[in-house]
């Protein structure tokens, strides 16, 4: 086994459709859905990786690939353009395209599997695109290499609900179990969706969870066949992760992660060390009038200023105007608020159209809240193409 990155190639799935983001990914796959108002939720998976040195990116794809290609670009932000190594985009398998990978992430993984193996890689990195942390996977390979390591997952500790996630139970660094989204927890250790494969290891694995002539299909989600085989007939080691992690795969999820951003408890993207790097369109700067009032707010190029803005992210292209006021937002971009509006704990998409009026609550409660979208376009395209 070889930990070495030259030896390693990293996987990210990128094809499920996010149906519990909706309907901020009703036009556009999950990956691709903007954040912090200048970026993409895939920025993350992919600065984390070339920051880390890994030159073999592969990423799988199948629900409306085509605005995330736009905005990757060839792999050039991230400095994954070049001829042997870098950026590698994988065309959708079987399936129904409305449905992302409609057999689960296991079997995406399997479909991949082969090729993996094929280019001669020891080590696989499998990523979830929708995830909000920073992490040097350097250590983690020397840990995987060290240990040898059939499988290395990378797990946090939270204060929430662990009965979300997939649950690790951990005796020192080897792991003794593993329970995908248990109704009681044993532990509140989870996986955050990275994970290190040993490919040989791996392989073998699904060969004796499937029937002979499968196509991987029954494998489903791969916290639910793979990994808990893995835990139970192999070597399993956990790193530990300190720091920010966030899973953004909710609507309630993708409004508190903006949030801690805001106060200053979120993702730290100022660090000089570790940027987020992104395809990002030109964009004049942000105009704030004289008479605007802003407090405690993030307001990226193109915005344009005049109203009340408190505790809110404005994004590329939006307008707020005399007379409007905005708390507690996440405004995606290319939306005016017009005077009149007065907005509270709202995310409004590109495009979005923002009554006059009170819109929103002052403390909505889980799964409440308001979310406006452009309901007149299905276009793929949005105020960050570039």
């Amino acid at each position: 086994m070889n930990g070495n990155a030259s030896h390693t190639v990293a996987l990210i799935l990128a094809g499920g459709r996010g149906s519990r983001l909706s309907p901020l990914t009703d036009a556009r796959p999950k990956p691709a859905v903007p954040r912090a108002g200048s970026y993409r939720l895939i920025d993350v998976a992919l600065s984390n990786l070339t920051h880390s040195q890994i030159r073999d990116v592969w990423i799988a794809e199948q629900y409306r690939p085509n605005l995330l290609n736009r905005h990757l670009a060839g792999g050039r932000p991230w400095d994954l353009d070049g001829t042997r190594h870098g950026l590698r985009l994988l065309p959708p398998g079987e399936g129904d395209t409305e449905d992302g990978f409609s057999e689960g992430n296991g079997h995406a993984l399997f479909q991949q599997l082969e090729a993996v193996n094929e280019c001669g890689a020891e080590t696989l990195i499998v990523l979830s695109a929708d995830h909000l942390y920073q992490l040097d996977l350097r250590p983690v390979l020397a840990q995987h290499a060290d240990h040898g390591s059939d499988l290395t997952i990378i797990t946090t500790e939270i204060a929430e609900d662990a009965s979300r996630y997939g649950v690790v139970t951990s005796d020192g660094s080897q792991v003794t179990a593993y329970d995908y989204k248990p109704d009681t927890p044993a532990t509140n250790i989870v996986a955050t969706e990275v994970f290190i494969f040993d490919v040989a290891a791996l392989r073998r694995a699904c060969r004796d969870l499937l029937p002979d002539g499968s196509d991987g299909s029954e494998l489903g989600d791969y916290g639910e066949t793979i990994v808990p085989h893995m835990v139970e007939h192999n070597t399993v080691h956990e790193y530990r992760m300190e720091g920010y992690w966030r899973d953004l795969g909710t609507i309630d999820a993708y409004f508190r992660a903006h949030m801690e951003l805001i106060e200053g408890t979120g993702i730290d993207l100022h660090r000089p060390d570790w940027p987020l790097l992104t395809n990002l369109s030109q964009s004049a700067p942000a105009r704030i009038a004289p008479d605007a009032e802003i407090n405690n707010s993030l307001v990226c190029p193109g915005a344009d200023v005049v109203g009340t803005v408190e505790h809110s992210l404005i994004g590329p292209g939006v307008r707020v105007e005399k007379g409007a006021t905005v708390r507690r937002c996440v405004l995606i971009g290319d939306v005016t608020v017009p005077a009149g509006a007065h907005l509270e704990s709202v995310i409004a998409d590109h495009g979005a159209e923002i009554p006059t009026g009170r819109t929103g609550q002052t403390k909505p409660g889980p799964g409440n809240i308001t979310v406006l979208v452009d309901k007149h376009t299905d276009d793929e395209s949005d105020a960050l193409t570039p």
